[in-house]
């Protein structure tokens, strides 16, 4: 798999392109909710960052493993992080979405200031889950393997 242009050994292979997301997170969860509306040709499969799956990847990416500060968005076997996680999704989904992919053009100073302050306050601003997400069988079908 390539992470930010170089490949990372033990990584699982991910067949399809993936959103690794904070369960635990109202605002995460929302992302995750909007991402399952409009991604009409269920072009993403989906993991908790604290799955199985979630925990290695961040794990391996060096990433913390009990505080989740970013989501993930892999495309193409392209790791997104931050805003540019948000950017890869949004760029991926059919209609006028894309627009929102522009933010991936902002300068990373503003990016970074953007992206940490939202995330440093996101459960005080939106609140948080007393237990991760867990998926009814209809939604399912959309996890990666270990992604729940």
């Amino acid at each position: 798999m390539v992470v930010f242009g170089f490949t990372v050994p033990d990584l699982p292979d991910i067949e399809t392109d993936l959103i690794v997301f904070d369960g635990e997170c109202v605002l995460c969860s929302q992302f995750f909710q909007f991402m399952l509306r409009h991604d009409r040709d269920q072009k993403f499969r989906f993991a908790t960052a604290q799955s199985e799956l979630g925990r290695r990847l961040y794990s391996r990416l060096n990433l913390p493993t009990k505080d989740f500060e970013t989501n993930l968005v892999i495309v193409d076997g392209e790791v997104h992080q931050k805003l540019d996680a948000f950017a890869a999704a949004m760029r991926a989904l059919p209609g006028a979405w894309f627009l929102l992919s522009l933010c991936r053009y902002l300068p990373v100073f503003v990016k970074d200031r953007l992206y940490h302050s939202i995330a440093r306050n996101r459960y005080a601003l939106f609140g948080r889950y007393n237990c991760c997400l867990v998926p009814d069988a209809s939604l399912r079908s959309r996890f990666a393997s270990d992604g729940f």
